[in-house]
């Protein structure tokens, strides 16, 4: 059953080279799918260019319901869950012909010359606008 707290939503295209020797796509690969979601989700909401955004993975979770194969639709839903100080936390949902696949959780540090940097304002109102479950 998918979640109806995500405002945002994106398709992926499953690669040949993601699969396994079953012929389902390798548990690593969802890493890169939710990092491809994480980038689309940043270019549309925040609407600059990744050059403009300099941000680390800090943590990264992953739990698998079901496996993805490559003729399944697959879409990526995704929500900020919760920003710190100069954190984003994201909440994902990856889902194989509407049914959910695997659910993940990552946390972003956004990074200035010296180390951790809050976030710009602008940023967080743009979020909280986005994703009314914040506010």
């Amino acid at each position: 059953m998918t979640d109806d707290r995500f405002e945002f939503v994106t398709e992926m295209s499953i690669r040949y080279r993601d699969l396994d020797p079953w012929d389902h796509v390798n548990n690593a690969v969802y890493a890169t799918y939710l990092e491809q979601a994480r980038i689309q989700y940043l270019d549309a909401v925040l609407d600059e260019s990744m050059g403009g955004r300099d941000f680390v993975l800090a943590h990264l979770e992953l739990d698998y319901q079901q496996s993805v194969e490559y003729r399944d639709e697959l879409t990526i839903a995704l929500r900020v869950s919760e920003m710190g100080t100069s954190s984003l936390s994201f909440a994902y949902e990856v889902r194989a012909d509407g049914e959910v696949a695997a659910t993940g959780e990552t946390t972003q540090v956004h990074i200035g010359a010296d180390g951790p940097a809050p976030l710009p304002d602008s940023w967080r109102e743009t979020i909280e606008q986005f994703e009314p479950a914040l506010a």
